[in-house]
């Protein structure tokens, strides 16, 4: 009897001690954090988010979109995250400070998403532009990818319309020239999420030579788990990123690439007739994945929100307790200079 005293004060101290330091210091630390801003208290971040993207964050985590992806960059001593191009630096805890849960994660069968956001095109308020100059007779849409994705300011040649018939990047297979454009399967090399913008890489048959336009844009990162470039663009989809890629991924992630491992979401979107026109929202589908003459796959409300979610997920703000990737406190950046891992939107 006189050593269950002892033996009681022991396990209840440990389990004291543990609370407080696991539970109570952190608290402490960083839980009643602030937003950052600057002199002028103009440049604040992060801001609180409400609307759909409330409601994106409950259909992500309805749907289990948590048990794929995680939500934040690791320091490049702890892991290979920057250097997977998932974000210009670690995350903080003041990146969470109004997210309620915290879908922080800790499986990754798909890439990390924490700056998913950032990736998004500079033009995204409509997806009509990938697809109004494609011939309804083309497989592929009928256009260059490079010239539906080339972000604004890049190479001159990027952005130049290229025949229906001039062959896939570097890495598509292609027989001779004058062959039809790829099929939907096809993957074309993307530029890295540091890029202002998604980038293809130009066709052999652009007036840009390979090493400038190598130099334009940094290589695809190698794939973890295999050597082929990634992220993938399919040719005759929507720019990388974009609303309306994210729809047809979540419709048909092997449209969008061949080996995704990802589950298709259709039950979030709608199978229907074409009245008069055909919906700006209409998703732009290829191959087998492409509705019947007359008929449309639009996205509920759910499926917008859910995008909508994705597409404001960026943490590439500089903050002045983390250093970015070349050494130097992100936050001392030059007024008005882009951050290491730009944000088309900002």
């Amino acid at each position: 009897m006189k050593g269950l005293a002892p033996l009681f004060l022991g396990i209840f101290g440990t389990f004291a001690f543990s609370w407080i330091g696991l539970t109570v210091v952190p608290n402490w630390q960083i839980g009643h954090l602030n937003p950052q801003s600057d002199e002028e208290g103009t440049d604040i971040y992060p801001q609180p988010q409400s609307g759909m993207f409330e409601r994106g964050a409950h259909v992500y985590a309805a749907n289990g979109c948590i048990y794929c992806h995680s939500q934040q960059v690791r320091a490049d001593y702890a892991a290979a995250d920057i250097e997977r191009k998932w974000g210009n630096r670690r995350s903080a805890p003041r990146d969470y400070i109004f997210e309620q849960p915290v879908f922080l994660g800790k499986m990754r069968m798909g890439q990390d998403i924490a700056n998913i956001g950032a990736r998004a095109p500079a033009e995204q308020a409509s997806p009509a532009p990938a697809g109004a100059a494609a011939p309804p007779a083309s497989p592929s849409g009928g256009t260059s990818p490079a010239a539906s994705v080339a972000p604004q300011g890049g190479a001159p040649a990027a952005g130049s319309p290229s025949p229906p018939s001039s062959p896939a990047p570097q890495g598509a297979a292609v027989s001779s020239p004058p062959s039809p454009a790829p099929s939907s399967s096809a993957k074309v090399s993307a530029a890295s999420a540091t890029s202002p913008a998604p980038n293809i890489r130009a066709a052999p048959t652009s007036p840009v030579p390979a090493a400038a336009a190598a130099s334009a844009s940094p290589a695809a990162s190698p794939s973890p788990a295999a050597g082929a470039p990634w992220p993938v663009q399919t040719a005759g989809e929507p720019p990388m990123y974009s609303a309306a890629w994210h729809h047809v991924h979540l419709y048909s992630p092997r449209n969008i690439d061949v080996d995704s491992n990802m589950p298709s979401y259709r039950f979030l979107y709608e199978k229907r007739r074409i009245r008069d026109t055909r919906s700006a929202d209409a998703l732009q589908l290829t191959g087998s994945d492409a509705p019947p003459e007359g008929w449309e796959i639009v996205p509920s409300y759910d499926a917008k929100c859910l995008v909508a979610y994705l597409m404001s997920l960026n943490q590439s703000h500089p903050l002045n307790e983390v250093r970015s990737v070349g050494g130097a406190p992100a936050a001392s950046a030059p007024a008005g200079s882009p951050p290491a891992s730009p944000a088309p939107g900002k």
